[in-house]
């Protein structure tokens, strides 16, 4: 049997633009992606601390070491620029591994420099 678990979490970051007409996606630093074991095209939870909405949508690689997160498309209706934002992935694991398995969890600082 397979369940879901966390895989990877970025704690605590500031979106720093929202645009809402692009296909659609979150952009998030190169650096960012890399400490947290998150791959472009990987489909991830956006969760605000903000306003307490809720999202799915895919990721795009940003620029590395720049701290942009840029929300696009739909979702900037609904998440804006300022607005501070978990970002969370889960994957499909045997639930024996699931037991031992650790995601990968960052806190990044002011700014979302590592």
């Amino acid at each position: 049997m397979n369940i879901e678990v966390l895989k990877s979490k970025i704690h605590r970051v500031k979106i720093t633009g929202a645009e809402i007409n692009y296909i659609g996606s979150i952009s998030i630093d190169e650096a960012l992606m890399d400490a947290s074991n998150i791959v472009a095209g990987e489909k991830v939870q956006v969760l605000s601390l903000t306003n307490g909405e809720r999202l799915e949508t895919y990721v795009i690689k940003g620029k590395k070491g720049s701290g942009d997160i840029f929300i696009n498309g739909p979702a900037a209706k609904k998440i804006n620029k300022d607005d501070e934002v978990i970002i969370v992935s889960y994957a499909l694991i045997d639930f024996n591994n699931a037991k031992s398995f650790k995601p990968t969890i960052i806190f990044p600082k002011k700014g979302n420099s590592i």
